[in-house]
């Protein structure tokens, strides 16, 4: 299933993760982590749309004509 964990240690993780943070928490938490989720994939599309930019565009490091020392 996820990673090769079956139904039975997916609720038993789930459950030590209650009782360890309580009910109350587990939704703060989960907005959190999906947050953090968010931003990463925010920051890594940015990441890919300015390398693609920079290399469509000709910017960066161009060498060309240049002797090498």
């Amino acid at each position: 299933m996820f990673g090769g964990l079956g139904m039975w240690e997916l609720l038993l993780i789930f459950f030590i993760i209650l009782l360890f943070f309580g009910a109350k928490r587990l939704p703060e938490i989960g907005s959190s982590l999906g947050k953090g989720i968010r931003e990463f994939k925010d920051s890594v599309q940015e990441v890919e749309g300015g390398a693609g930019r920079e290399i469509s565009s000709g910017e960066g490091n161009d060498t060309e004509g240049e002797p090498k020392s």
